[in-house]
């Protein structure tokens, strides 16, 4: 059985964005917060570590000319807008939805969520790290050919 390794990229990317998210959180907070890995937001971006991983991987086994790469670089420009522009407007909108309910005296457990999107140097980090992540993957694989 073997590996696919452009799979493998987005899948690393995705991971170590999440981990290192988690570990930035967790200093930033003076405790560990696990349940951070599985939440969005935050830096770095780890949806633009992943389709960044994605179309670099591509790129270095099929080419920057390959319809696969055309492909893939739609697609993660499509994920890091959305994460910048909608998402981030959306968890912006929450914050003051529950700043609102909080003043009402209506504040509870059930707080709609907040960190959903990104500043764009939190996708620009994820995107960097993604490229770097299909670069290394494409090293240790060796891609090309």
């Amino acid at each position: 059985m073997s590996i696919n390794p452009i799979l493998s990229a987005a899948i690393l990317a995705w991971f170590f964005a999440q981990v290192i998210k988690t570990v930035l959180d967790s200093v930033r907070a003076g405790e560990l917060c696990l349940k951070r890995f599985w939440e969005t937001g935050g830096m770095p971006s780890s949806h633009s570590a992943t389709v960044c991983a994605l179309a670099s991987a591509i790129a270095f086994r099929d080419g920057f000319g390959s319809s696969t790469f055309a492909v893939a670089v739609v697609l993660a420009t499509v994920v890091m807008y959305d994460a910048m522009g909608i998402r981030h407007a959306a968890g912006e909108h929450a914050r003051e939805i529950n700043e609102i309910r909080k003043q009402l005296g209506d504040h509870d457990e059930d707080d709609l969520a907040e960190n959903l999107g990104h500043r764009p140097a939190e996708v620009m980090s994820g995107a960097l790290f993604g490229i770097l992540m299909g670069w290394i993957v494409h090293l240790l694989t060796g891609l090309a050919g």
